[in-house]
Formats: structure tokens, sequence, C-alpha cells
């Protein structure tokens, strides 16, 4: 990215003034290295964003950020109701509520490095991995209503997972105000057995060991020590969300014109918030999130069952599990003044801090977990909430390591079997259903994750808890 014409705030802090109809400045955090490095359809897509109606503060860029549909991946915009706010289908994503948790094991590598080629292997036999793979669960049209009103606590009623698990998933594992009778058919059937399935693209389940802790005191209250070993786990709402996704951005860029939004492009498609068409999508979307955090637990539930199969008495204990791609309805201080807000986090995390209401008990003191995806061959990252990004990006920061290249151009340069047997070099055995997502999703074609949590960190977005290397690794 050009950086002309950006004024430094600080060393991690960017901002565009606004210009050519948009509403707010546009805010960019990231070091000079890692903005540089980022496309400049960034700039243009953040610049984009703060044009649309209702927008309160900033367009937010996370130093993960790379190009992405409509707003930039790890974009954050707030909306509100009362000043004619939007809420964009585009600015949410087509793989609503797409996120990761992380369970503890209570083992250590030491325990797992004599049997990584049984684990890989029974992990990759016992869930379901790649694009359109279907899982043992069928639903019908009342469960399938159940699923989507109930999440994660629809999961745990039909025996997947525990209730102890809630208190450690956002919303405690269910989005309230999810709308079933808003999801088309077509999304329903392409969800039908699709319940408990990876995806493709860069979800993964992955076996980590706790290479690095940075913060001994937040790490021992999430249960993490050195050398540990924890499982982390990345997808999302299947064809669901998918499908919703589509079906209202086409809808939304129909109908802008007569709700008089004049969209900066078309991928921004979005309707107010107060109206027919806004509602109506907030409760699919929401639904959608139900449907990913369903999904996870019941991802969790399968690889308890491998570890209990290998490792007899051991049974995993959920970290946490945070969502991205997701708008959702949240009080923030504005010039000091609480504000209902609809925040839209696209391919970005949740980091409430310590003291916030809406973070369980347990997390009160510490801040909520911020859980950071990396590829199968680079680090992971756990890092916790602060008070200070509250003020700097909704309380918001990154989500991953963000790509540094097209999925195109990454297929183009590696061949997924030269990264497999690149990494078994190097300890990391991976099983996948496609050696071309492999390629894809080789670890050169995204950024130094290390750099994108410092430059998180220095900017005051999240604290660094643990770094966390890969052992083992399922990729879709």
């Amino acid at each position: 990215m050009d950086t002309s014409g950006l004024t430094q705030i600080d060393p991690n802090c960017w901002l565009a003034e606004p210009d050519g109809g948009m509403r707010v400045p546009a805010i960019f955090y990231a070091d000079e290295a890692l903005l540089r490095g980022m496309d400049e359809k960034v700039r243009e897509q953040a610049c984009n964003v703060a044009r649309l109606p209702g927008i309160v503060g900033a367009s937010y860029t996370m130093p993960d950020a790379h190009w992405g549909y409509g707003f930039p991946i790890g974009g954050v915009a707030a909306f509100d109701p009362d000043e004619g706010g939007v809420v964009s289908a585009g600015g949410v994503g087509f793989d609503i509520s797409c996120g990761v948790r992380t369970l503890t094991t209570g083992l250590t590598r030491r325990d797992v490095e004599p049997i990584k080629t049984r684990l890989v292997e029974r992990l990759y036999r016992d869930i379901p991995a790649g694009l359109g793979a279907t899982g043992r669960i069928s639903l019908n049209d009342r469960e399938m209503d159940a699923m989507l009103k109930g999440g994660a606590r629809w999961a745990i009623a039909q025996g997947w997972g525990e209730e102890s698990d809630l208190e450690r998933i956002e919303e405690t594992g269910r989005m309230a105000g999810a709308r079933p009778d808003c999801v088309s058919d077509r999304a329903r059937r392409r969800q039908r057995n699709e319940m408990g399935t990876l995806g493709s693209g860069n979800h993964y389940a992955e076996v980590q060991e706790i290479s690095e802790i940075f913060d001994e005191a937040t790490a021992h209250a999430f249960g993490l020590d050195l050398g540990g070993v924890v499982v982390s786990i990345h997808s999302g709402s299947r064809g669901l969300g998918h499908q919703i996704g589509t079906e209202f951005l086409t809808e939304m860029v129909a109908a802008a014109p007569a709700m008089g939004i004049d969209l900066p492009e078309r991928e921004l498609a979005c309707a107010p918030l107060r109206s027919e068409m806004g509602e109506r999508y907030l409760g699919a979307m929401r639904a959608a999130i139900n449907c990913a955090l369903a999904n996870r637990q019941i991802l969790s539930e399968l690889v308890r069952g491998v570890f209990a199969a290998l490792f007899p008495g051991c049974r995993l204990k959920l970290l946490y599990d945070v969502s991205h791609n997701t708008c959702k309805e949240e009080t923030h201080r504005v010039d000091g003044i609480p504000r209902t807000l609809f925040v839209h986090r696209k391919g970005a995390t949740r980091a409430f801090g310590p003291g916030h209401p809406d973070i369980p008990a347990w997390l009160r003191d510490i801040g909520q977990p911020v859980l950071i995806g990396g590829s199968m061959g680079t680090g992971s990252h756990i890092l916790v909430g602060t008070i200070a990004s509250g003020d700097r990006s909704w309380s918001s920061a990154c989500h991953g390591a963000g790509r540094n290249m097209s999925r195109r151009r990454a297929s183009r340069l590696w061949q997924g079997k030269q990264i497999v047997r690149s990494l078994a070099k190097e300890g990391i055995i991976v099983r996948s259903p496609s050696e071309r997502g492999v390629a894809e999703e080789a670890p050169g074609a995204y950024k130094d994750v290390d750099a994108v949590v410092d430059a998180a960190e220095a900017a005051g977005l999240a604290r660094k808890v643990a770094r966390c290397r890969p052992l083992v690794c399922v990729k879709g």
C-alpha cells in the first residue's frame, strides 16, 4: 500500500482523512512494513466502507488485513440504527461466524510425539474434511429449526459436549434473535448433511504445542503451560452461511436505489438496520452464527473422541470459542455516552477487555481470550482483550496471519505434496483431501503471524499471552 496521503498517528496507527464522500476517517493498525505489504485495494475498500450510511467513529483495519469482498478482510465498522445505519451482507462475508476454538488437553508434547502419526490418521478418519464433505448427522426440517435457534446449546442437548462448554463460547453458545424462517430452503438443503464437518480452504483441526509464554499469570488463568498440548479448530457455517450471504447480497444490491443507498461498490451491498430487509438479514445471519457454533461444538466432540481413544482418561477442556465474520449489537461509549451500535467484524475477532459485562464471570478480571489462527506451518497465538481496544477498534483485534497473496498465485508457486513433505521434515504432519488446497494454503502464502500480533499488541488491540507451534494438522 502506498502510504502517501496517510497521517501516521503512532508507529502502529495510520489515518486517512475523510475524502470523496467518506463520512468518517479510515484508520489502519499496522507497522510500516505490514502496511506497505498490504494490497492497495485494502485502502480503497476501507475508504469505501467509511462512505456507508450511519457509520460511527471510523472505518478500522486490523494488522492482518488483505483484499476481501466489499470490506477488507480484517475490516471493522460500527453503525448506529438511529442515524440511518446499515447492515451489510458484504461486511459480514460468506462464511458467517467462521471462527476458532481452542481446547486444552492436559497432555504434553512428550505424551503426543510418539504417536503423532496415529493421532493425525485418526483425526483425519473421524473428522469429515474438504469441499462438500458430509457428516454422520442428517437434519430434518424440525431439527434444522432447532439447530438454527439453539447453536452450541442444541448440539450439547443432542449429546455433543457438556454444559460447562457454554460459558466458554461467545454468546454462551447461542446467538439470540435468530430467525430460521428467514433461511431459504436452498440454504437448508446445503446444510442438511454438513453438520460436524470441517470444510475446505483455510479450515483446520490442529494439534499444537505451547512453545512460548509471554504472560505467565494470564496463561495460568487460561490453563496454558509451556510444553502443553492444545487443539485448535477453525471452521464456520459451511454451505448454509455461504448461501445466506449469496442470496442477501443479490437482494440488497437490487434494492439499494429504492432504499436511497448509493453503494460505493456493489460488494458493499447493505440495507438499513431499521428496515424489513435489514431485520430479515440479521435474523438469517444470527441463525448462521448458531449453525457455526453448533458445528464447532460437534467437531470438538469428534476430536475429544479421538483423544479419549488414544489417551484413555483424557478429556479435552474448552478454553474459548471466538467468531469472525459477524455483525453484533453491542453497547459502546462514543464521546463518553453509551450507544447501541451494530459492529461488523469481517475477518476480525471480538476482544473484550477486563471488566466487560458481556464476558463470563471467570474471565471478568482477565479479559476475553483472542485466538489468532496461523497456517499449518507457522505458529498460532493466544492473546487477551484489553480495555484500550474499546476506544481504538470497538473492542476488536486481528483474527489470523492474513494472506499476502491470492490462492491462485499460491497454487502456481507450490504443490501440495511438496508442502506436506517440507512440513514433515519440520516435524509437522499434515493430512488433507486436497493437494491443491494445501498448496493454496501454503505457509508462505501468509504474512508473518508474529509481526501481525506484535503490531496488534503495540496498537493496544490485544495483549500477547502464548504462542503455539503446530504438531499435526488436518486441513480442509
